[in-house]
């Protein structure tokens, strides 16, 4: 029994899901001229913001780098200190 003196129901057996219905396949075509229209709703950006995500994206990187390396630097030299 449950605190509050309430009982469970028996669990119910599940039924298995019913198999997907089947669909017929498409043909290359068919396939080509809806990836097609599909790329036509994408946002593409345009020079201007690729040129400055790039430019982001390269700072960061290079920002992030030289954090890493000047803590490995003085980590390195303050372990070296300390066993010497």
């Amino acid at each position: 029994m449950k605190k509050g003196g309430e009982t469970q129901a028996p669990a119910e057996r599940r039924r298995p899901a019913p198999p997907p219905p089947h669909r017929e396949r498409t043909t290359a075509k068919v396939f080509v001229r809806e990836v097609r229209g599909e790329l036509k709703k994408v946002a593409w950006p345009t020079k201007a913001e690729v040129v400055t995500s790039t430019i982001v994206v390269l700072m960061a990187v290079i920002f992030m780098t030289l954090l890493i390396f000047g803590l490995d630097y003085v980590f390195a030299k303050g372990v070296l200190n300390l066993f010497s």
